[in-house]
């Protein structure tokens, strides 16, 4: 049996994160993982292919160019992350599903790619105002960043028709068995 994709995208704040976590932590499905690329430089005790597959810049663009992930990014000037495909055909290949907590555009093309085997899932907040609000609560941010994180959550928002379903968190336990009911019924199909 070949294993399936369950994808999370959503703004900063909207609580994808803890709807991620309690699906890994209270669904008894044990997801597979795959290891991402980077061209960054290992840090500490880090080793390839443990906890990153360790690229040069050169490597990395040449992977882009062959078509080699089903999504990367760069991050800051000359420092890509992304995940090859080759790593999530060996944990689908194993039978286990497999879990992506990714920006929309991200989580959009591996929509793409894998079609009727992956599930989007887009967690939404219930409106800008309490999405700044929690943002505001967090005290993790300067003003600046906050309004920069609101504007970019109000163009994701943007997009989130294109995917298969979406979690309002407008109650987080609801949202947290809403998504649960969602996988579940995705994975049994």
């Amino acid at each position: 049996m070949k294993g399936k994709l369950i994808i999370f995208s959503a703004p900063s704040g909207a609580g994808k994160s803890t709807i991620v976590k309690h699906l890994i932590d209270h669904s008894g499905i044990d997801f597979g993982f795959s290891i991402s690329a980077t061209s960054r430089a290992p840090r500490g005790t880090e080793k390839h292919g443990v906890e990153y597959f360790f690229m040069t810049t050169e490597e990395f663009k040449q992977k882009i160019a062959e078509g080699a992930f089903i999504e990367y990014e760069e991050v800051y000037n000359g420092c890509f992350y992304g995940t090859l495909k080759s790593e999530v055909e060996r944990v689908l290949n194993s039978g286990k599903h497999m879990l992506f907590d990714v920006d929309v555009k991200g989580g959009l093309s591996i929509k793409k790619l894998y079609g009727e085997q992956a599930l989007a899932v887009f967690v939404q907040p219930p409106s800008v105002e309490e999405l700044h609000r929690r943002l505001v609560n967090r005290a993790t941010d300067s003003e600046e960043m906050i309004a920069k994180r609101v504007s970019k959550a109000e163009w994701e928002m943007q997009f989130a028709p294109e995917f298969d379903l979406i979690i309002v968190n407008d109650n987080l336990e609801k949202a947290q068995q809403e998504t649960e009911k969602a996988v579940s019924d995705f994975l049994n199909k």
